[in-house]
C-alpha cells in the first residue's frame, strides 16, 4: 500500500532546522527501535554533514531484544555511537549524557586548549512524528518541558532546553520527508503510528499487520484473540471482529473497529514485543 504523508508545517520546519544546524555541535537522532530504518530521515545525514552524531534507540521495551542488539551493531559499524532507550520509564537515560561527550571529545579538547572550558555542548534532537521526542526530552531534563502527546505533529515550534552543565538541547518538530521512495517505509510508519490514521486506509493496513505478526511471530495472534492464524488475514480480521465484539447494526462484522484495535495493540506493546525491520 502506497501510504504518503507531509503537511505544510514540515517544509518550514526543515528550513529552520537547515538555518539552526549552524548552531549546533551534535545530531542526535531519535529512532524507533521496532522500525530504525523507516523512522530514519534521508535528509538528516546531507543536513548533520560535520556534525558529530548519536543515534536514540528509542521505545526499546517495545521491540525485540535479540533484533535490537543487532540494530546496535548495524549503527556501530557505521561509526555511529547508539544507545538504546525506554525515554518513558527512564532506561539507558543516564548514559546519554557521557556517549555526547564521548561523540564530542575533539571539540571538547579543541575548546579546552583554547582556554574555554564548561562550554555546554549544544544538540540538536531530531525525529520523525510520534517517535517519543517530547517524552524522551522530558524525561532527559526531568522536566515537563514540551508538550506531549501520542498524535504526530504536538511539537510545532522550537525551543532549546538547558538539560544540566554539559548540554544545551534544541527541540526540533517531527519530520517525515516528501515522498517514501519504498513503500514498506509508509507501511512501517502506519504500523508504529507516525502517519496521520485519518488518511490511511486502517483494514487494509490492520490485514498487512496481520500477515507480517504471521509469519514472524506465529501464534501471537492465536493467543490473543482466539483466532485461527491459518486462515487468511481478512478472515483473521474478522474473527477478531467477532470475538471482541467489534459490531455494526444487525451483527455484521465491524472491520474498521477491529483494525483499530489491533493497531492499538501493536503499537502499546500489547501483542509483545515486536521488530518489524531487521538488519540485512
Amino acid at each position: 500500500m502506497n501510504i504518503q504523508w507531509y503537511p505544510g508545517h514540515m517544509t518550514k520546519a526543515k528550513r529552520m532546522m537547515q538555518e539552526d544546524i549552524k548552531l549546533i555541535d551534535i545530531v542526535i537522532e531519535l529512532l524507533d527501535a521496532r522500525v530504525p530504518l523507516s523512522s530514519r530521515n534521508p535528509d538528516i545525514d546531507s543536513l548533520a554533514n560535520n556534525k558529530y552524531r548519536l543515534v536514540l534507540l528509542n521505545k526499546c521495551d517495545l521491540a525485540d531484544d535479540s533484533v535490537t542488539a543487532k540494530w546496535e551493531n548495524y549503527f556501530k559499524a557505521q561509526g555511529m555511537l547508539v544507545v538504546k532507550i525506554n525515554a518513558r520509564d527512564g532506561q539507558g537515560m543516564k548514559a546519554i549524557t557521557a556517549k555526547i561527550q564521548e561523540a564530542c571529545k575533539e571539540k571538547i579538547e579543541r575548546d579546552r586548549k583554547r582556554g574555554i572550558l564548561n562550554r555546554p555542548i549544544r544538540a540538536m534532537i531530531v525525529g520523525i512524528p510520534n517517535v517519543g521526542k517530547s517524552t524522551f526530552i522530558n524525561s532527559y531534563a526531568k522536566k515537563a518541558c514540551t508538550k506531549v502527546g501520542n498524535k504526530p505533529g504536538v511539537t510545532k515550534g522550537k525551543q532549546w532546553i538547558r538539560i544540566n552543565k554539559n548540554v544545551e538541547l534544541l527541540d526540533t518538530p517531527g519530520i517525515l520527508w516528501p515522498k517514501f521512495e519504498d513503500e514498506s517505509v509508509g507501511e512501517h510508519l502506519a504500523f508504529i503510528g507516525s502517519i496521520n490514521d485519518e488518511i490511511l486506509q486502517k483494514t487494509e493496513l490492520a490485514c498487512n499487520l496481520i500477515s507480517f505478526v504471521k509469519k514472524e511471530y506465529p501464534d501471537t495472534l492465536k493467543k490473543r484473540y482466539d483466532v485461527d492464524e491459518e486462515q487468511t488475514p481478512s478472515d483473521i480480521l474478522g474473527g477478531i471482529a467477532r470475538n471482541r465484539g467489534c459490531l455494526l447494526k444487525g451483527q455484521e462484522l465491524d472491520y474498521e473497529k477491529a483494525a483499530s484495535l489491533l493497531l492499538d495493540d501493536f503499537r502499546s506493546g500489547k501483542l509483545g514485543a515486536m521488530s518489524v525491520e531487521r538488519p540485512e
